[in-house]
């Protein structure tokens, strides 16, 4: 690690997020993960899952060797000014997806929920009535 580690801003750290320009934070450093998108274990969308905000929790959670720790070190580019960082992350959808939440597939399956037991009702009062006659 360098001994004079330049700080930089949460905002600045935000603006790589994607499979050819990631950073990430992790307890309070910051790491340009880019050369390491097609050889994280977990896949690249793990990484990208990351951005946006302090990672410790994701990346301490997974229980990482100690020999991935240590990795971590060629990827460090410089501390994260601890001021800058929101408390709470406010999610922002993409931007290309701009479809109804309610789908027509939450109808079907409500009609279907009504109609089913309905049958199964006919189907058991028929069954009753046809024996009943023998």
């Amino acid at each position: 690690m360098a001994s004079d580690p330049k700080v930089h801003v949460f905002e600045e750290v935000v603006k790589h997020n994607k499979n050819e320009d990631c950073w990430l934070i992790i307890a309070g450093k910051v790491y340009d993960v880019t050369p390491f998108m097609d050889d994280h274990p977990g896949g690249g969308e793990v990484l990208l899952a990351a951005i946006g905000k302090d990672a410790t929790g994701e990346f301490e959670e997974i229980g990482h060797s100690d020999s991935a720790k240590d990795m971590m070190e060629k990827y460090y580019i410089g501390e994260i000014d601890p001021s800058t960082v929101p408390l709470k992350r406010v999610y922002i959808p993409p931007q290309g997806d701009r479809k109804n939440p309610a789908k027509s597939s939450d109808f079907v399956i409500k009609i279907l929920q009504f109609l089913v037991p309905l049958f199964i009702l006919g189907l058991a009062f028929a069954v009753r009535n046809y024996t009943k006659k023998e």
